[in-house]
C-alpha cells in the first residue's frame, strides 16, 4: 500500500528521536540542564530513569517500524506515551509556564501521538503479512 513506507519511517523516526533523547539524558543529565539553564532536580535518578524509559520505546518503535502490521497493537503505548508528556507539559505550560528546554518537547510529542494515530487507522484490518 502507498502508506507503508510512510509509517515504516514514521516510526524509525520516533525510535531515532526518542532513542536520542534518551541517551542523552541518561549520559548526559546535569550537562543538558545546565546547557537549557534549567535548575535539575535533587537527584539524578529522576532524569535518568525516564531516559531509560524513552530508550525503551525506542526499542518499541523500531518493532513497529520492522513490522508494522504485526505490532500494531504497541502503537497504542506509544500514543498514550505522547499524550501523557503533553498532557503534564501543555497544563503546566498553558496554567503558568514551564521552562523552555520542555515546549520543542511537547509539541513534537504531540505531533507524534496525532501521526501515531493515523498510522492506527492505516493499519486497521490489515492483515500480518500484508506488510
Amino acid at each position: 500500500m502507498k502508506n507503508d513506507l510512510a509509517i515504516r519511517l514514521l516510526f524509525w523516526v520516533a525510535a531515532a528521536y526518542d532513542g536520542l533523547l534518551g541517551a542523552l539524558f541518561l549520559a548526559f543529565p546535569l550537562a543538558l540542564y545546565e546547557w537549557c539553564g534549567v535548575t535539575p532536580p535533587n537527584h539524578v535518578g529522576y532524569v535518568q530513569f525516564p531516559a531509560l524509559l524513552l530508550i525503551v520505546f525506542a526499542l518499541m518503535f523500531a518493532s513497529v517500524a520492522r513490522h508494522p502490521v504485526r505490532n500494531r497493537g504497541l502503537i497504542w503505548y506509544g500514543v498514550l506515551l505522547k499524550l501523557s508528556f503533553c498532557a503534564v507539559a501543555f497544563g503546566h505550560w498553558f496554567a503558568g509556564g514551564i521552562p523552555s528546554m520542555w515546549k520543542p518537547f511537547a509539541v513534537a510529542d504531540a505531533c507524534f501521538a496525532l501521526l501515531f494515530v493515523w498510522a492506527i487507522i492505516m493499519l486497521r484490518g490489515r492483515r500480518v503479512g500484508t506488510i
